[in-house]
């Protein structure tokens, strides 16, 4: 019994998941080496906001809040994974997704 149930619970599971994937694009406006830090612009959705990575202490600023949560973990995650390659005037682009 314990077992249909969970093989049940599975399978809704499964069926019930959904994904939502919205495109962030980031334009790097400034970038200093010597100061650790780079700022820029994302837009996602009818959302934009202007940001400021100091990546040697690890620390996001965005601005306006409005939306911020929505934003600053996969942009976090986008800049500390490509922080070197990024550079002034560049333009670029990731995926965000959310289960429904």
């Amino acid at each position: 019994m314990i077992a249909a149930r969970l093989f049940i619970a599975l399978i809704f599971t499964a069926v019930t998941r959904r994904h939502s994937e919205t495109t962030a694009y980031v334009r790097i406006t400034h970038q200093s080496w010597s100061q650790g830090r780079i700022e820029g612009e994302v837009r996602a959705s009818t959302y934009e906001w202007q940001f400021q990575w100091r990546f040697r202490q690890g620390n996001l600023r965005v601005e306006p809040s409005l939306g911020r949560a929505l934003i600053c973990e996969p942009l976090s995650r986008f800049l500390e994974r490509f922080d070197y390659q990024l550079e002034p005037g560049g333009d670029y682009s990731f995926t965000i997704r959310a289960k429904l």
